[in-house]
């Protein structure tokens, strides 16, 4: 599912017009993006969490070259699936 695919299916389901759907997904990622950028996380209960977590720095190999490298160390995002979700995926 695409956002586009998604925005559609929130309109149908929540009575929003599409152009309201779209505006509440987009407020819902800027608000989810801007709180991970601050390093803080977005806990949804029942659906999961969203959070930043640290990657250490490794050695890696360039492929094309052969010649080793330092990956620096670095922040990602991570969403972990709260409970509920689970139950639903698990039970289909």
């Amino acid at each position: 599912m695409n956002k586009r695919q998604l925005v559609d299916r929130m309109s149908a389901e929540s009575g929003l017009t599409m152009k309201q759907s779209e505006k509440a997904l987009n407020g819902l990622m800027d608000v989810i993006h801007s709180e991970l950028s601050a390093g803080g996380n977005v806990s949804l209960i029942g659906f999961g969490v969203f959070r930043v977590a640290d990657r250490k720095s490794r050695m890696a190999r360039n492929p094309k070259t052969g010649e080793e490298m330092e990956v620096k160390a670095r922040k990602i995002p991570v969403f972990k699936a709260g409970s509920n979700l689970k139950q639903a995926v698990n039970s289909r």
